[in-house]
């Protein structure tokens, strides 16, 4: 039992527009990635290791809550993390996440190759185990992704990192921001889920453009303000 259509839902990116173009001119000259900034990687390292050591417990309770399930629902059994390739800084990485659907909705040779559309029917919520439901609606299917921000194939703040599927969608629309810097659990544009703003380019060169012109510091204090931004998001649910 297979998803047979691929979700919008996963993909809500816009073309940048001619206005953003122009703003931004000089963000769309570049074509090799932006360097690290030093206070932000101590930044991403020290938020890593804090959540990661927060973020266990909840796993166990997950994973308890996973084999539970699966002993009294045949169907709903599995493992609880995988990970399909995506692109963050340019570059492929595993971005890992919390099993949300019952295996039969799983394409097995997608899963294989680590394709993100093999697990694309997260996005249909009858497909969701009843643990998943709960993971998707508070977000938590995101926690091993602290694992790739304390291992340097993420940041903390930054354009979420895309599937290959739809990096190259992305940057055939004319988008640049995931070549440019390296992907984010959270971002401008990511706060904005739940709002018609949620996929607008904006936001994303708009935060590049601070990247540049910041100091470290003053970067880091932005990001702490996505954070925020970001926890508030988390408090409403949803799962958007």
């Amino acid at each position: 039992m297979k998803i047979s259509f691929e979700p919008s839902e996963a993909f809500p990116y816009r073309p940048p527009t001619d206005e953003v173009k122009i703003r931004y001119k000089n963000i769309f000259e570049m074509t090799d990635p932006l360097p690290s900034r030093f206070f932000k990687t101590v930044f991403d390292k020290l938020v890593a290791v804090v959540l990661l050591f927060f973020s266990l417990p909840i796993l166990f309770l997950i994973k308890v809550a996973y084999v539970i399930e699966g002993a009294l629902i045949h169907e709903n059994r599995g493992p609880m993390l995988f990970y399909y390739w995506g692109i963050s800084g340019g570059k492929k990485i595993k971005k890992w996440k919390l099993r949300l659907i019952k295996t039969k909705y799983i394409d097995v040779d997608g899963a294989a190759r680590h394709d993100w559309a093999a697990y694309s029917s997260e996005w249909v919520p009858a497909s969701r185990t009843n643990v998943g439901a709960f993971v998707k609606k508070w977000y938590l299917d995101e926690l091993p992704q602290f694992w790739s921000i304390l291992i340097g194939d993420m940041s903390v703040i930054g354009p979420r990192p895309l599937s290959i599927l739809h990096y190259q969608r992305d940057k055939a629309q004319g988008n640049v921001s995931r070549l440019l810097l390296k992907g984010g659990l959270l971002g401008l544009g990511n706060i904005k889920k739940g709002t018609a703003e949620m996929g607008e380019s904006i936001y994303e060169y708009e935060y590049i453009e601070q990247y540049q012109k910041r100091t470290s510091f003053g970067l880091v204090c932005l990001d702490l303000w996505i954070i925020w931004q970001g926890f508030k998001l988390i408090l409403k649910g949803g799962g958007h």
